[in-house]
């Protein structure tokens, strides 16, 4: 991982694209509540740095911190960077920071199988693990959302009965979220993101 504070490639990154208006903190579900003129410049803002950041200086904010890798997966989510799925997949399974929900919003705006795919094997890996209690609420209801875009039943088998997220349910009883409840607001933040989206293709440059 790299550090802001003692990496100055990293730290002008985040000077450019993270901390400007506290973007890393509206980012997720704070930006569902905004609305208006505030809400427009937002959504520009973003859409403007998604157009003007670098592969590779994407590449650099997913090294860094959970302020960075938040606002990177929502740059790459705007742009449709689908290149940095593998990464995403990577730093989702990792799950090693407060931004797994931001990742789970880029595979989601992706909208493959094969983003359905790197939410399965995080579920594979950690809804046997009661006592790691991260995303799994988060990325389950990330599927559920991806399988009402693909109409697929990846989702079925952990809901089944003596499934994977039944028996991660009854082991974390005081702790787990409806994860129906929860696709709501992931879709909310698909649909937002899908906004951003389409204003980026609507205004990108033409040769």
């Amino acid at each position: 991982m790299r550090y802001a504070s003692i990496d100055p490639e990293l730290m002008d990154l985040v000077r450019r694209f993270v901390t400007p208006g506290r973007r890393y903190m509206r980012l997720g579900g704070s930006s569902l509540r905004l609305s208006g003129a505030e809400r427009d410049l937002f959504v520009r803002e973003l859409v403007q740095d998604a157009r003007e950041i670098t592969p590779t200086e994407l590449g650099i904010l997913f090294e860094g911190g959970w302020r960075e890798r938040t606002t990177a997966s929502w740059l790459v989510a705007v742009a449709g960077r689908t290149e940095f799925r593998s990464r995403i997949g990577e730093l989702l399974l990792a799950s090693g920071g407060p931004y797994q929900g931001c990742l789970c919003i880029a595979l989601a705006t992706f909208g493959t199988s094969a983003d359905a795919d790197l939410l399965c094997k995080y579920l594979d890996r950690y809804l046997p693990e009661p006592d790691l209690r991260w995303d799994q609420t988060a990325v389950f209801s990330t599927l559920l959302h991806l399988d009402a875009v693909l109409g697929t039943e990846r989702a079925a088998p952990y809901l089944a009965t003596g499934g994977l997220w039944q028996q991660w349910t009854a082991a974390t009883a005081n702790t787990v979220r409806d994860p129906q409840e929860y696709q709501q607001v992931v879709d909310q933040l698909c649909s937002f993101a899908s906004e951003c989206a389409e204003l980026f293709t609507r205004t990108e440059p033409r040769n």
